[in-house]
């Protein structure tokens, strides 16, 4: 153990190490569960872009396997709890660094907020409250909330539970209809793959920047976040710079074939495929299964969306109150000391999860009371995502080409600076695709969502930065390094980065 680890121990800012190979890929993949993430797309890109949309998935998934290349890359380096703010620091300063975990800190907290409220949604139906309102899905998004928050402070071995039962839920509910339906409920031909214009107004250019397609990747882009999760985790991995490389990468792969495979699945089902074009079927999902099933699977279904949702929401929990956690630890919010305390016997982080939890209660108030506040909060989050990549991204760019970056055990060699220039293109190009303010809405202001909640950000991150900036150590090693007033002399950080 090193001094600065000794130091850490006896200050009580160690985690356990309870994760491995396996635990760290549930957790990677619960984040963005398939079951959430295709029946969170699936119905709004099939009826805006019909059946060639699935063609999207690949585009996305090879643009999302390179950023996840260049994170294994970083979190083989510095295997370090809060991931994209801890790599961006030691990338860029601790500016830099900042304010990728600021963007990053509040993208997990959104959409773990978002995912709860839609996961409210089928509970109700589950348990019987036919056509829930705001307020229903706000009160039962709370009990989640909550108990949610009991859960990750009962230990981290509750919270694998929970994630391999959600792998469970997938093979079942996923693959397991995705076959199903193919083999014995297969409607449509393959050849609707290949025909983006059916259904659409005469004269609409399907491949153009406003087009059809390009909207569809939109909410495809959504499918194929979180690899980057198991990163944020990291100190509670065991071999991390071995087993976190594999657990981000698998974790995207295994998700991208689930979801292509059970999208194809569902596509080739569908019993009217112009009705969905027309939007006269609001539940593109629901309409097929029971279609083909029966109005019985119904139910057996919504329960494997339960687990799904209920998986991604501590995933999600579990991430924004790491990432609190590590901002806490270096100094860098106020409330610092109280915030980078762990619980006795877990060494759990209590005061970031109840952080989770106070503010996660905010956002279901506030969207409850304004729906404009709900449209905007789940407008941000697949934005906000990829908002958050680019920092790492350019950072890793530019210490690439001024010969500076020293690489961990997982590297690409001679490939590594063309692969993340090209990640740097496609994540850049996916972000102001998603951001970009078409008119979707009759409010025209909710077509610039992705960009008031930036500004909105980025003015309150100002102010809380210039407030704690001074006490935010800059590090440059693998090595985890405290605020000074924890440190012995001897133990000082450099202050410099690797943009220097």
């Amino acid at each position: 153990m090193t001094q600065t680890e000794t130091v850490a121990a006896a200050e009580g800012i160690t985690l356990k190490r309870d994760f491995n190979l396996f635990s760290s890929f549930a957790f990677g993949f619960a984040f963005i569960s398939p079951i959430v993430a295709l029946y969170g797309i699936f119905g709004v890109a099939l009826s805006i872009a019909g059946p060639s949309f699935w063609w999207g998935f690949l585009i996305v998934f090879g643009g999302q396997l390179l950023v996840a290349l260049v994170f294994a890359m970083l979190v083989s380096r510095w295997p370090i709890e809060g991931s994209i703010y801890q790599w961006s620091a030691r990338l860029g300063g601790k500016a830099f660094g900042w304010f990728a975990g600021w963007a990053y800190m509040w993208t997990l907290l959104i959409a773990m907020a978002t995912v709860a409220i839609a996961a409210a949604g089928f509970i109700a139906n589950v348990i019987g409250i036919d056509n829930p309102t705001g307020v229903d899905k706000a009160w039962i998004a709370l009990v989640v909330l909550v108990l949610g928050t009991a859960v990750n402070l009962a230990g981290r071995m509750v919270l694998k539970v929970f994630m391999i039962g959600s792998i469970v839920a997938e093979i079942v509910g996923s693959l397991g209809l995705g076959t199903w339906l193919l083999f014995f409920h297969q409607h449509n031909s393959i050849s609707v793959l290949f025909d983006g214009s059916a259904g659409l107004a005469p004269g609409t250019d399907y491949l153009s920047l406003s087009g059809p397609f390009l909207l569809a990747m939109v909410f495809i882009g959504f499918s194929f976040v979180g690899f980057e999760s198991a990163g944020a985790i990291a100190e509670e991995v065991n071999e991390p710079r071995k087993n976190l490389p594999k657990a981000i990468l698998f974790a995207l792969i295994f998700i991208a074939v689930v979801v292509m495979y059970t999208s194809l699945a569902l596509i080739l089902a569908v019993p009217d495929l112009d009705a969905v074009r027309s939007g006269s079927v609001a539940d593109p999902v629901n309409f097929t299964l029971t279609s083909q099933l029966g109005s019985q699977i119904a139910k057996p279904v919504e329960i494997l969306f339960v687990i799904g949702f209920l998986a991604s929401f501590l995933a999600l929990q579990t991430s924004a109150s790491r990432m609190i956690w590590s901002f806490a630890r270096d100094g860098a919010l106020p409330a610092s000391k109280m915030l980078s305390r762990l619980s006795r016997k877990q060494r759990q982080p209590v005061g970031p999860l109840l952080i989770t939890m106070v503010v996660g209660g905010a956002l279901f108030l506030l969207s409850d009371v304004a729906e404009n506040v709900y449209t905007l909060m789940l407008n941000f989050t697949s934005g906000g995502f990829f908002l958050s990549f680019l920092f790492p991204l350019v950072g890793f760019v530019v210490v690439n080409l001024r010969g500076r970056w020293r690489a961990g055990p997982f590297t690409l060699g001679k490939a590594t600076l063309p692969l993340a220039v090209i990640a740097l293109i496609w994540a850049t190009f996916e972000f102001l695709n998603i951001a970009w303010p078409r008119p979707v809405y009759e409010e025209s202001f909710l077509d610039w969502s992705i960009w008031i909640a930036v500004a909105v950000l980025s003015v309150v991150g100002t102010v809380i930065y210039l407030a704690v900036h001074k006490r935010i150590p800059v590090v440059t090693g693998l090595e985890y390094r405290m605020p000074e007033e924890l440190l012995p002399p001897e133990n000082l950080p450099e202050k410099e980065s690797q943009f220097s």
